[in-house]
């Protein structure tokens, strides 16, 4: 997807170099003004619409006109700019068979199931902070920060008298109940066992507190700073493990139907290429990303030497497909696919080409199979078909599908 929005951005340039070619245009009938209000653009930011000809306000380069309104969705070329554009066609028939092999793009991104937030246990002022980036790795038992508090203070002065009551009762139920119940405050506010023990052993209360991670990971935000005072619930940091990574790539519905819940697919990492690794598909997604025709697969991936960061792209290899398919095959780049829909472009005459939509089956790197959407005999364009997409957004500001 990220290489056919790169091909439509260069071919917009080359767009504007043949209709450059093309001298001046044709000079329309002066009856028809009235009825079609001739409309500009500019060939590099086609969101720049004016009724007046002048230069882009973003980049200053002279407008060209096109006509949004036009029912006619044919993008003309001449003989000339034809060879210019290195249009080819090809008619369409039964043209044998497509190898069973698809690759998805598709990003590492984090597992959430990984994430620990750490928040303040009790309200207090940060005296000293222990870490104080983000990215340190950090484990479990770790001191993390101290707090001072007298409202912790409190608390372990009830839980020491709670102890004396206890050894001076000691039969007593009553008694028990309390130094239970004092001990358990103290738990709830991020006191740990062992500091439960050394209170009660010294004797000694502390509005000082060490507070330890409960858990290993790489600290991936921090919201405090020394000297800060935090609120009861109040954010510190955030840990993350990237031990695990979740992989998610994108298909078409078509596509999501070879794919089952459970199937291992091949991974690999762009720029780690010998290092292939395997994924099984753990979720695929029942609806559609927003303002997209796309769906995605979800599955995870061991990253044991934390050497991958989420963000890096990844290539998905549907290699176990069990089937080939025959009929009506093209060129991978005879077909568009932009997010919203597939579609080809058919040479309707010599000189002018329409956009047609198309339902794909089976893909490889090279070949695509067509399942619904073209005829045998039909002439389809197989190279340039990106530069006549461009010239019709160009020319009406639209997508070819509506």
């Amino acid at each position: 997807m990220k290489s056919s929005v790169i091909k439509i951005g260069i071919l917009l340039s080359i767009v504007t170099i043949l209709w450059s070619c093309t001298g001046t245009p044709e000079k329309k009938d002066e009856s028809t003004t009235g009825e079609t209000k001739q409309t500009y653009t500019c060939p590099m930011h086609p969101q720049v619409i004016k009724h007046e000809m002048s230069t882009c306000p973003i980049c200053g380069m002279d407008l060209v006109p096109f006509e949004k309104n036009s029912a006619d969705k044919s993008v003309r070329l001449d003989e000339q700019r034809q060879l210019l554009a290195n249009i080819a066609t090809r008619r369409v028939g039964n043209e044998g068979i497509v190898l069973p092999q698809k690759i998805l793009n598709g990003r590492l991104v984090l597992n959430p199931e990984h994430s620990n937030y750490i928040s303040a246990k009790i309200a207090g002022r940060v005296e000293q902070l222990y870490i104080r980036e983000t990215g340190a790795i950090i484990k479990k038992g770790q001191p993390l920060y101290v707090l001072y508090s007298e409202e912790l203070a409190t608390l372990q002065q009830e839980y020491l008298m709670a102890v004396a009551q206890k050894q001076q009762f000691d039969r007593d139920k009553l008694e028990q109940q309390l130094l239970a119940s004092a001990k358990q405050k103290l738990v709830l506010y991020g006191q740990t066992e062992q500091q439960i023990q050394q209170l009660a052993k010294t004797g000694q209360k502390s509005p000082l507190v060490t507070v330890l991670a409960t858990q290993s990971g790489t600290v991936a935000e921090l919201s405090i700073t020394q000297g800060q005072y935090v609120a009861e619930g109040g954010p510190i940091m955030r840990l993350e493990n990237y031990g695990q990574l979740w992989v998610e790539a994108d298909l078409y519905p078509n596509e999501a139907k070879q794919i089952t819940q459970g199937q291992r697919l091949k991974v690999i990492v762009v720029g780690w290429e010998d290092q292939e690794q395997w994924m099984k598909v753990d979720f695929i997604n029942p609806s559609l990303q927003s303002g997209t025709q796309l769906t995605q697969i979800r599955g995870s991936i061991v990253n044991a030497k934390q050497q991958w960061q989420p963000g890096l792209q990844v290539q998905v290899l549907l290699s176990n497909i069990s089937k080939s398919a025959d009929g009506i095959v093209l060129p991978v780049d005879a077909v568009i696919n932009d997010g919203k829909g597939q579609h080809v472009w058919i040479k309707t005459g010599a000189d002018s080409f329409e956009p047609k939509s198309v339902i794909t089956g089976i893909t490889n790197q090279d070949q695509v199979s067509i399942i619904s959407g073209l005829e045998e005999g039909e002439e389809v364009v197989i190279t340039g078909a990106y530069l006549l997409y461009s010239e019709y957004v160009l020319k009406r500001g639209i997508h070819p599908l509506g």
